[in-house]
């Protein structure tokens, strides 16, 4: 409670030391020591709850000292050399500033349109390295948020990297259709190598259901079919249409795209800037918004290493 005192005080009025007596400019540190405790003892604290003053130090300018309270507490204080001037704790401009901007890096800054339960629509090529990359971002803020908004991982109408990302897409796409509970840790695994096969049997997928469901998806839309004969490639590139129609609604052009509320977003790709993207969607803002997660960003391809040095700009596609 003294420690609240003295600090309200000192903050509050910048205080300075009146009566002062005549004498030398600057005074010494013996006479500086025992003047800020006088001053501290006669106008800061209750009568009986003396404090005291210790490690008088020449800090340049000005005294430092530190400030013994009545309950063990410490805290520094400076006073001028002419014992005119008495001022609390120093401000440290660079911790401050980093604190500054850690809480601005914590607020929303996208205008995107609001809802009481964001809609957020990812679009990835599956072995794209940027694609990847923002997946390894997102995915502690979907952990973080659970039901609170409603996402989903779209894949791009067409894909760059041969058979093997129209395979593993169909069977991400099965994933979190049928075994919705299974694919946060799924995708969570083949992010770390993309061992698709390793992480369906590591996580429990149900491999009949999968394979089921992924010879009905192919056929629906004639993925494989369509990587055989050449039918509807773009270019040198095999067309995915499971999500065509998305696609083409929003505009998307390559991976990744990121999609909130109906609106592309332009986030970065560290988890940080994923989060502030979607709380500006929220009507009220839940909870969750107020956490700091990493800022770092991922760097692109498999593999969660963060150097700090990635580039949030690059993409699969035109």
């Amino acid at each position: 409670m003294r420690k609240i005192v003295i600090l309200g005080l000192i903050l509050g009025l910048a205080l300075v030391i009146s009566g002062c007596q005549s004498g030398p400019t600057v005074l010494g540190p013996e006479e500086a020591q025992a003047k800020a405790l006088d001053f501290i003892n006669n106008n800061l604290v209750s009568p009986g709850s003396e404090v005291s003053v210790k490690d008088l130090t020449d800090d340049g300018s000005v005294y430092k000292m530190t400030v013994v309270l009545s309950d063990g507490s410490e805290l520094d204080a400076f006073m001028t050399k002419d014992g005119k001037t008495f001022f609390p704790q120093g401000l440290d401009i660079e911790e401050m500033s980093s604190q500054t901007a850690d809480t601005s890096a914590s607020q929303p800054t996208e205008d995107l349109p609001k809802t009481d339960k964001p809609n957020v629509e990812l679009f990835v090529m599956s072995h794209c390295p940027y694609g990847t990359q923002i997946e390894k971002g997102i995915l502690p803020v979907i952990e973080l948020f659970g039901d609170k908004i409603d996402f989903e991982l779209k894949f791009c109408d067409y894909a760059m990297h041969g058979q093997i990302e129209l395979d593993e897409e169909l069977n991400q796409y099965c994933i979190q259709k049928e075994q919705n509970d299974k694919f946060l840790s799924y995708l969570k695994c083949f992010l770390v190598e993309g061992d698709g096969a390793g992480c369906i049997s590591e996580v429990g997928v149900n491999q009949s259901q999968l394979s089921d469901c992924v010879a009905k998806t192919d056929q629906e839309y004639g993925v494989t079919a369509k990587f055989e004969s050449e039918q509807g490639w773009k270019g040198n590139y095999p067309p995915f249409d499971v999500y065509g129609e998305d696609n083409t609604k929003y505009g998307v052009r390559g991976s990744p795209s990121l999609v909130i509320n109906g609106v592309q977003s332009s986030a970065g790709r560290d988890a940080q800037s994923l989060l502030n993207a979607i709380c500006s969607a929220f009507n009220n803002m839940p909870e969750e918004c107020s956490q700091q997660l990493d800022s770092t960003t991922p760097d692109p391809g498999f593999g969660f290493s963060s150097s700090g040095s990635a580039s949030s700009a690059a993409g699969c596609g035109s």
